[in-house]
């Protein structure tokens, strides 16, 4: 049975930057669960297991960041609803070794993007994924960190996520485009990297079960405070946002709640019933570092009604567990 055109036309079509990354992943199964229509945007030859159980219900098209033609292609075939720009350089640390690549995937990608938009002329509204990392050094008396805050960031990948956000803000207030900047603090879950402190922690532990390393965790620094927001809650966020958000506006997305990183290490060791010793590794420490990042998100609250609905004990859980069934 051929689709009915008429339901297909009263179809949202969502266009999906990073869809094969770790949020990506997550909000292309919401989408889907929405009956919204999803396209993905991948690199020429990359793969990913994060969509694999989705990927039949997905459409994707070639394109880069960096190739701002192949970009406006999929624009005008696809004439999306919405965008999420999710596709980026998303580790603080690779940005300290390659610089330049942060810089260029993060800042020169969200221009091709916005003039891919531009050129085409629709009517779209276009998500772009922030960073708390923007804020950067933070005051004692600057917790919860509200919008207003000022930015001081700290590293090459907080200056590339400060440059995009306002990027955003040029682009809304020049030419109109419905451009809503989402900075999420920490979010995590099933499918996060094993580059980021808790997603590690989580896959030592799994190997450390399965007899494939000795039993220690080894560590960078665990004094740092982050605000954690299950990736499911983050990615209904974004959806959120270009339902019901201002264009050219601001919003924090965080729980307001800090967990301490040797906490989050902690609670996973909890959840193990192998016996685990804990080691400092010299290279995982940053040359500088963002010591807390707690988020007030009452601005974005007021304006949609979401709030995080999935406790951080159950989202260390399933990370724990993806990574049991992954090594």
């Amino acid at each position: 049975m051929k689709d009915d055109p008429i339901m297909k036309q009263n179809k949202k079509i969502a266009l999906i930057t990073g869809i094969t990354g770790f949020a990506g992943s997550h909000l292309a199964e919401l989408l889907l669960k929405e009956d919204v229509e999803v396209h993905g945007i991948q690199r020429w030859r990359s793969k990913s297991d994060n969509i694999e159980a989705i990927k039949d219900k997905i459409q994707f098209h070639e394109a880069d960041l960096l190739d701002a033609h192949s970009l406006y292609t999929v624009i005008d075939e696809v004439k999306p609803n919405y965008i999420f720009h999710l596709a980026a350089q998303s580790y603080v640390q690779s940005s300290w070794a390659s610089p330049s690549n942060t810089l260029e995937v993060n800042i020169i990608g969200t221009v091709h993007l916005f003039e891919a938009v531009r050129k085409s002329g629709l009517p779209l509204a276009i998500q772009i994924a922030c960073s708390s990392e923007e804020y950067g050094k933070v005051m004692p008396d600057e917790v919860p960190i509200s919008e207003g805050n000022p930015l001081r960031p700290l590293s090459p990948y907080a200056v590339s996520k400060l440059a995009m956000d306002y990027l955003g803000y040029q682009y809304f207030e020049s030419y109109g485009i419905k451009i809503i900047r989402t900075r999420g603090f920490n979010h995590t879950g099933p499918r996060r990297g094993d580059v980021f402190a808790e997603s590690t922690f989580a896959k030592q532990i799994a190997e450390i079960e399965k007899g494939k390393k000795e039993p220690v965790v080894y560590v960078g620094n665990l004094d740092a405070k982050r605000d954690y927001t299950d990736v499911r809650d983050m990615v209904r966020a974004y959806y959120l946002s270009v339902e019901k958000c201002k264009p050219g506006e601001v919003y924090n997305i965080a729980t307001g709640k800090a967990w301490k990183i040797g906490e989050v290490l902690n609670l996973l060791l909890s959840k193990s019933l192998v016996k685990i010793a804990i080691k400092e590794d010299p290279t995982r420490m940053r040359p500088s570092d963002v010591e807390v990042l707690v988020g007030d998100s009452t601005k974005f609250r007021n304006a949609t009604g979401w709030k995080p609905v999935i406790p951080f004990e159950k989202t260390m859980e399933d990370l724990l567990n993806y990574w049991r069934e992954k090594v």
